[in-house]
Parts: C-alpha cells; structure tokens; sequence
C-alpha cells in the first residue's frame, strides 16, 4: 500500500486539491494510492495521540501510515516551513515502523513565488532523521492559486510535466 498525505488541515486547501490530482494521475498510471489528509485527524491529538497515547480515531490512521511502503507529501508553506500540524503528525506516529526506510516524495505548494523551497528543505531534514529515502525530484508549486483549473486540477503544462517526471519516478523508485 502507498499514501499520499495531504500536509495541512486547513479546509478547503490547495494542498488536498494537489493530493487529489496526484492520486488521479497515478491512477491513470495504474497505481492504487490511498489519500490521507490531515483534515482527519482528532482535533485533540496534542492531548489524545502523542507521548504513547492512542485514540481509535488515530489508530486507523497509523495503520494506514504503517502499511505504506512509499509516501507522497504535498506540503503547503506556512511562516515559511511547513505546518505545525505537519510535526504534530509525524510527532504522533509511531516509531520507527511508521516511516523508517520508506520512500518518500516530496511537493511543495505555496501561492508565493518560490513553491514552499524553504519548507521542503526543512521537511528533507525531518525525513533524513526518520531515515526516509527522499526522492531526489521535488516539486515546487508557486501561485497554486493560478496553478488549478476549474475541475481543480493542475493545468500548466510546465508542471505537469515536471509532476509526470516525479511520478514514474516514484513509481520506479
């Protein structure tokens, strides 16, 4: 099973209309992704899901994360990283077995001009410590807003190429 998680619990966001596009194309490809957003995760799980506490809600989650031999994130800018939401859920997981010697691509979406550079470096570094593999093709997205069409899928042609590049690389990765 591979995952595809959006970063951010914001509704509405691009980051989950980003995921969605991703889990279409690697369907078009063939490949069966599940989606996880962060959306779904218990509004008390700084409280409910951290220092070895689990809630059923969250147990689903983690079986999910568990299960997932490759994992895409798609990873909005906040404050010029990546959400804090984002840690919590890593911070949550178990380890090592949620993340250790998984594959990982990374996507960066802001609607700055620079597609979340700085938060992907960040991230990079989480993923090393967890002993990720990182695809070396990350993808950086800027001005999502303009980056979406009406059926709120990617439409420039320069990114989808880029996003067809990162997956068949993840594919073979």
């Amino acid at each position: 099973m591979d995952l595809i998680i959006s970063g951010t619990n914001r509704q509405g966001s691009h980051s989950l209309k980003v995921a969605k596009y991703y889990q279409q194309e690697l369907q078009r490809k063939g490949e069966q992704w599940q989606l996880l957003s962060l959306i779904d995760l218990p509004d008390n799980i700084i409280v409910s899901d951290l220092y070895n506490n689990r809630s059923e809600a969250f147990r689903r989650i983690q079986e999910q994360v568990s299960e997932a031999k490759r994992i895409i994130f798609i990873i909005p800018e906040y404050n010029g990283s990546y959400p804090g939401v984002l840690k919590i859920f890593i911070d949550a997981c178990a380890f090592p077995i949620s993340f250790f010697n998984k594959k990982a691509a990374l996507v960066g979406v802001s609607s700055g001009k620079y597609g979340n550079i700085r938060g992907i470096d960040h991230f990079t570094g989480v993923c090393n410590y967890l002993r990720m593999h990182v695809l070396p093709l990350k993808i950086h997205i800027p001005h999502i807003q303009s980056e979406l069409n009406e059926q709120q899928e990617l439409f420039q042609s320069t990114t989808i190429k880029f996003v067809n590049e990162q997956l068949d690389e993840i594919i073979r990765f």
